[in-house]
């Protein structure tokens, strides 16, 4: 399918959270407005596609607006911004934490990164002026392309890579292609921790596992933490709703009909504490880097 590829700026590429990702960042960071992730296994449940504001009647996965002042305008608001983070929580009396997720509504290693390097020139202009806390999550073993960034922003601020990985099936029926193979993202997270690099799988939402025991035992190797997310309650819905309007549920029933019910959630968590005894995160506690032992 063809892809819209357009260039825009924008004023403020720091943008105050709401909602659940409020307990989680001060602020999300965008390089991209779109996703061309849409079209791979992700993006068939992926909650952006419902939000009007970002698709504007627009196929999800069929567009992509590249932020090119991205950089520009991060050290432009920057300070402004960390102000805003550091005044005393509500109720709290303690200052908060300049922290960014990055991203919420695109992946910032999409294709097109290679061409544009929007999320590159981002990380570099980070690395002169730090936020207290950055995360960044994506789909794709991409995210080794910047690793010397990473490195270095290490040094400079509380950084943590989310990986996620929704299902330990290379391939699922029903569904399109991964945006990256499970394999490669598995690596990729095993080359971030062996940097130093804080690393976590999201197996987010959850996807039926054809062998859970070793896909959590191949995590535990080669990352710091699970965080395990299902799409009920998961997609910002009590629910569901928003998913069972997409392909995604019918498609994970054809393969496990059990893995449509939250109970299925529950059991896989048993199965990853055993192998991630303190190491295994629940719905957004875990995106926040809040993780249980029991």
């Amino acid at each position: 399918m063809p892809i819209d590829i357009s260039t825009t700026t924008v004023r403020n590429i720091l943008t105050r959270t709401t909602g659940y990702l409020r307990t989680v960042t001060s602020h999300s960071l965008q390089p991209y407005r779109g996703c061309t992730f849409g079209n791979a296994l992700c993006g068939v449940g992926c909650y952006v596609q419902h939000n009007g504001h970002v698709t504007r009647g627009r196929r999800w996965g069929g567009f992509l607006e590249v932020r090119t002042n991205a950089a520009d305008s991060y050290l432009a608001n920057r300070e402004r911004e960390a102000r805003w983070a550091h005044r005393p929580a509500a109720g709290s009396g303690r200052p908060g934490r300049f922290s960014i997720f990055l991203s919420s509504s695109t992946d910032p290693f999409v294709p097109q990164e290679q061409r544009f390097g929007v999320t590159r020139s981002i990380l570099t202009a980070m690395c002169v002026q730090p936020p207290d806390e950055l995360i960044i999550q994506t789909h794709t073993h991409r995210a080794v392309d910047v690793l010397g960034l990473l490195t270095s922003l290490r040094s400079r601020c509380d950084l943590r890579v989310h990986m996620s990985i929704e299902t330990d099936m290379e391939r699922f029926p029903g569904l399109p292609p991964h945006a990256s193979p499970v394999n490669h993202r598995l690596a990729a997270c095993s080359k971030l921790r062996q940097s130093g690099i804080r690393t976590v799988v999201t197996v987010s939402p959850l996807l039926p596992l054809k062998n859970p025991r070793v896909f959590f035992q191949r995590i535990a190797r080669s990352a710091d933490a699970v965080v395990i997310d299902h799409f009920v309650r998961g997609d910002g819905t009590h629910d569901g709703r928003r998913t069972r309007r997409t392909p995604l549920p019918d498609a994970m029933r054809a393969v496990c009909p059990k893995s449509v019910d939250p109970a299925y959630r529950e059991h896989m968590i048993d199965i990853a504490r055993e192998f991630m005894p303190g190491r295994v995160g629940v719905n957004i506690d875990g995106f926040a880097g809040r993780f249980e032992a029991r």
